[in-house]
């Protein structure tokens, strides 16, 4: 049978659209693909490096195995305090002034600052037992004037810790940038029985500063109210020392030893603050004169030492003009902190390898006292 009159017609139009159709999305196709989101450029592998080598492009478009790499830098925050002779600070060195030796390695000083920016991480530890009895009160007040000095704004990023021991150390206080807080614990101290100051110190350090952020953001401090003597420690000294060096805490020490008699304490509590870069105060060993209406004799002010016995010296019974200086000593130590060196270097000897560095400061002037911190370990992650 014959074919209808259009039928070729008919399939020669359906052809033409079908090719059309396909042209037309080919077309969209095109103009589709060379318009990518900012979302496929970001994650479209990167361009080949330019003929020129731009050095600034390539690190524009770092190669993917590169990504996620840290480079750790170590630096090595020292804060030193520069004295006169006559005891006052010393303000106006510069970074040329100082050179610091790390295990007698100079090294290259890279920070510096004349006043401390890092916050102050500190523990104020007092004495609590039963030798301590007449001095606490006049301790009391003296920590709650340090307390307002260091915290004496709301905006300090300094924080302070309240610590006590006699036979047992215990926090009191965590640490706190509230001054009334830390008063209102400060009031309620009593005192209690034996006398452990190793283990007092070892705690502190353990439990409190090795935690208390990374020691190159923060300073940490002690500061021991105490006549350095010690019968009930389960850790020796020099293991509390380890400790204090380990947690890169210097220790400022106050002797509050009654007048008129050697203390054996004295001598350690000098040893202390030496051997982690703080300093010892005795605000109670100067003579107070022999007006008995305002303090007690010392040896040797009226022949016998049996006037001080009657006068109560050997027990602790002390006046307030006399113990007014343990407030003084606490003022000193804040001033001090206040007005500290910020020296940085990153150590030429970067293995993390857990040892200990020591490190020496020195200055450049004559007739300087510098205290430091006295090293470090290198502790690997």
């Amino acid at each position: 049978m014959p074919a209808p009159a259009n039928g070729p017609s008919k399939r020669m139009f359906g052809s033409r659209y079908a090719v059309l159709a396909t042209l037309i999305w080919v077309a969209l196709f095109a103009v589709t693909a060379t318009r990518r989101t900012p979302a496929q450029e970001n994650t479209s592998p990167a361009a080949p490096t330019n003929p020129g080598g731009n050095p600034a492009h390539q690190e524009e478009n770092p190669p993917t195995a590169s990504k996620g790499l840290k480079i750790r830098v170590e630096v090595v925050n020292v804060p030193v305090t520069v004295l006169n002779k006559r005891g006052m600070r010393v303000i106006d060195l510069t970074k040329d002034d100082f050179q610091v030796f790390e295990d007698g390695v100079a090294q290259n000083i890279r920070y510096f600052n004349r006043e401390t920016q890092q916050p102050m991480r500190i523990g104020l530890i007092l004495d609590t037992s039963n030798s301590s009895r007449r001095q606490l009160p006049f301790e009391k007040d003296a920590a709650s004037e340090f307390a307002y000095t260091m915290l004496r704004t709301g905006s300090s990023k300094n924080q302070i810790f309240l610590q006590t021991f006699d036979a047992t150390s215990s926090i009191n206080q965590d640490f706190t940038s509230d001054a009334d807080l830390l008063n209102a614990k400060i009031e309620e101290l009593k005192s209690g029985g034996g006398k452990a100051l190793y283990d007092a110190i070892y705690f502190a350090c353990r439990e409190k500063m090795l935690k208390a952020g990374q020691p190159e953001e923060t300073r940490r401090v002690l500061v021991i109210i105490s006549d350095g003597l010690d019968v009930q420690s389960q850790h020796s000294l020099d293991e509390a020392m380890s400790m204090a060096r380990k947690a890169e805490t210097m220790i400022y020490t106050i002797g509050n030893a009654a007048y008129g008699y050697s203390n054996p304490g004295d001598k350690l509590l000098e040893q202390i603050a030496r051997d982690t870069g703080g300093a010892s105060f005795f605000p109670l060993r100067f003579a107070p004169g022999t007006d008995l209406g305002t303090g007690y004799l010392s040896h040797g002010q009226i022949g016998e030492t049996s006037q001080n016995k009657g006068l109560g010296a050997e027990t602790g019974a002390f006046s307030a003009e006399r113990l007014v200086r343990l407030a003084d000593s606490l003022d000193a130590i804040s001033h001090e902190l206040s007005e500290q060196y910020e020296i940085g270097y990153t150590p030429a000897r970067s293995a993390l390898d857990g040892t200990y560095r020591s490190i020496k400061v020195v200055a450049s002037r004559h007739g300087l006292t510098l205290r430091w911190k006295p090293g470090y370990f290198a502790a690997s992650e």
